[in-house]
């Protein structure tokens, strides 16, 4: 057997070999989806005055349908709406104006503050806004994000459980217009959603999520406030972990909300999934390395490559296919969203599998606009042209 026919075959092996295991990781997430939006959510025992705190960056396409929804909370208790912008100019200031003139029930404060603490610009945004924060249960939300009306006080009733010091939340891609957030819509719903859901049944997963961190402001203070995570790039799991640390809980109640998928362009998609996967193999490797196994199809289509066009890879590969498709249908049901773009599954998983692959190779990611250099603790620092 020549050396190019010994890869050959066991190239073909290894591929085979993920793309089963990724097949049975497939249909054991598509098992556990149904599972986990099933179970009941707890109801608050009493509504305390909240603050929601959002910072802003920039006039996103759904702004101020997103900012909306959270006006139109089924909550008794008070609430605090608090905006912050690091420019007085930033063109989101237009949808907070009006905001007030479709909830002008709504108490709204905004702040404009360009103090920077590092390189974590949302996270600087945050440490503006808190000495404005009225009340001691906060709400912490992405501006990109939408909720239902009973968001609020299933957050709460999570949050009121005993030994429980942050509440966060799962989350499903809202596409706006256009291919390529439909694409990325594909990754959060099929890839993202399927593992947390997974990683949680198996206990291999300690997820917090940005989109949602309700907390006390004593455990706030307990932690340090948010001051140590300004030189973050996954502020969010490092906050997670910091409240762990000090003996608390971090759970993850069984609904979801919406988060905006605004890529327009092939360009911004790819940075904005290499800047998560690199992410996640920063705070992860192991986690990340295992996450291989969402791509059964590429696997499949390798296997048959390196086969040779073999009739059994062929097959592994319609199977592989519709696993993926199966766990599709079970999550746009769970997720109570129709049935949608079937075709564009396979291409994303193919695409998705070549960014993974690209993650491995660079440390570097682009966030907002501005280049970044993320070290083995997943700490940002300002990358210099290399």
């Amino acid at each position: 057997m020549s050396a190019a026919h010994l890869l050959a075959v066991t190239l073909t092996g290894a591929c085979a070999a993920s793309a089963v295991l990724g097949v049975a990781y497939t249909v054991l997430a598509s098992a556990l989806m149904g599972r986990f939006f099933a179970r009941e959510v707890s109801e608050p025992s009493s509504f305390p005055a909240v603050t929601i705190v959002k910072p802003l960056h920039g006039d996103e396409w759904a702004l101020l349908r997103n900012l909306s929804s959270f006006c139109q909370q089924d909550y008794p208790g008070t609430v605090q709406f608090l905006f912050g912008v690091h420019d007085c100019a930033d063109p989101a200031l237009q949808a907070v104006e009006d905001l007030r003139q479709l909830h002008p029930q709504a108490h709204i404060t905004v702040v404009a503050d360009a103090r920077l603490y590092g390189p974590n610009r949302k996270i600087s945004n945050i440490l503006n806004m808190l000495p404005h924060a009225q009340h001691d249960v906060l709400v912490f939300a992405d501006s990109d994000v939408s909720v239902g009306p009973d968001y609020l006080r299933n957050v709460i009733g999570e949050l009121q459980k005993p030994n429980v010091g942050l509440v966060t939340c799962v989350y499903r891609g809202q596409p706006d217009p256009g291919f390529w957030p439909r694409l990325s819509a594909k990754a959060t719903n099929y890839q993202f959603l399927p593992g947390v859901v997974i990683g949680l049944a198996l206990g291999l997963a300690r997820p917090c999520f940005g989109q949602t961190i309700a907390m006390r402001r004593d455990t706030l203070e307990k932690i340090g406030g948010f001051t140590p995570f300004v030189r973050h790039l996954a502020e969010d799991h490092a906050i997670g972990e910091a409240v762990r640390m000090i003996g608390e809980k971090v759970v993850i109640p069984p609904f979801h909300i919406s988060h905006a998928c605004v890529e327009s362009s092939a360009t911004q998609l790819i940075a904005h999934e290499l800047r998560w996967s690199r992410t996640i193999r920063r705070i992860d490797p192991l986690g990340h390395l295992g996450s291989a196994l969402i791509y059964p199809l590429a696997f499949a289509l390798l296997a048959l490559v390196f086969s040779g066009g073999a009739p059994w890879a062929g097959g592994l590969a319609f199977v592989a296919m519709c696993a993926r498709l199966t766990l599709k249908l079970i999550s746009d049901r769970a997720l109570r969203q129709p049935h949608r773009d079937l075709w564009l599954l396979p291409l994303w998983d193919i695409v998705s599998f070549a960014i993974f692959v690209a993650s491995f190779w660079s440390s570097r990611v682009i966030w907002r606009g501005f280049s970044f250099k993320v070290d083995g603790d997943g700490l940002l620092s300002v990358a210099q042209d290399e």
